[in-house]
């Protein structure tokens, strides 16, 4: 007979998996670690599969709690929004949420779309800015929420994994004098910093020919073809190509996209529509 998944064991789960450590998890579900711990072995024991993995730095989640995460985020949202829309809890309120310009073009609209469907008298204002000012904002209390970039490391929560691409006009020349124009996010920006060291680590010369925060201005100096540009593989738009290992250049590598909140003062509103993006994020 097949098991039945508790919902506060996934929940409980989808938090040790966002903090990547019992004990910050535990304090979050308001459980001690040692409850916690028994929470997930029961998990593990109904699935009959490994789930997590103890580091020296908190926790990771195996092939299979990779596996068990996407599904137990879409099962959390499922149930959180059929409990508040048969108990008549509609939320309302506003909510600021930052997103960083190249996604929002590729994710906003399915996003906002779904939440407004589920949360029709909740309101959202978004901000579009880089990840380090979003992330600045936030901190300042600008923001509720904010969706980010980061690197793939191990211990945190990844909803999504994105490429960064080397991008140029389509019919460009194939070939690129030296050193190689560059056009380029704000110097603290991943796509930034990671365009620089992949070209010094191959020994290419380079020259910044755009360097801002600014998306806009980032594609119309790629669409003139006097630079090449650094997107994520989701924001590439159709009139540009994504140049191809045979161009010369370096791999770069891949990022991440994560959510930061302050969890422990989220309204339900906040708590809501993060919940909506882990759900929703990865199937897009």
């Amino acid at each position: 007979m097949a098991q039945s998944l508790d919902i506060d064991l996934l929940r409980s789960f989808a938090t040790v998996a966002e903090t990547g450590a019992l004990s910050r998890a535990a304090e979050r579900v308001g459980r001690s670690q040692a409850a916690l711990s028994m929470q997930m072995k029961r998990l593990e024991d109904l699935v009959a599969q490994p789930l997590l993995r103890r580091t020296g730095r908190g926790v990771v989640l195996t092939v299979q709690g990779e596996r068990l995460l996407v599904h137990a985020r879409r099962i959390l949202a499922s149930h959180d929004d059929a409990v508040a829309e048969l108990s008549g809890g509609r939320l309302n309120g506003t909510l600021r949420f930052g997103c960083p310009d190249d996604y929002a073009q590729a994710f906003l609209p399915a996003l906002l779309r779904g939440f407004a469907r589920l949360h029709p008298d909740a309101a959202i204002e978004v901000v579009c800015a880089a990840t380090p000012r979003l992330e600045d904002r936030l901190g300042r209390g600008g923001l509720d929420l904010a969706l980010v970039s980061v690197p793939l490391t191990a211990g945190r929560e990844i909803l999504r994994r994105e490429d960064l691409v080397w991008v140029a006009p389509r019919g460009a020349a194939a070939h690129w004098p030296d050193p190689l124009p560059l056009a380029l996010g704000d110097p603290d920006t991943l796509d930034h910093r990671a365009a620089r060291a992949a070209l010094d680590q191959a020994g290419r010369a380079y020259r910044i020919a755009y360097a801002s925060g600014s998306l806009s201005g980032l594609l119309a100096v790629a669409r003139s073809a006097q630079a090449v540009a650094v997107l994520t593989r989701a924001a590439v738009p159709p009139d540009l190509r994504i140049l191809t290992r045979g161009s010369g250049l370096p791999a770069l590598p891949r990022i991440g996209l994560t959510i930061r909140l302050d969890a422990a003062h989220a309204a339900p509103l906040t708590r809501a529509f993060a919940a909506h993006l882990r759900a929703i994020l990865p199937t897009l």
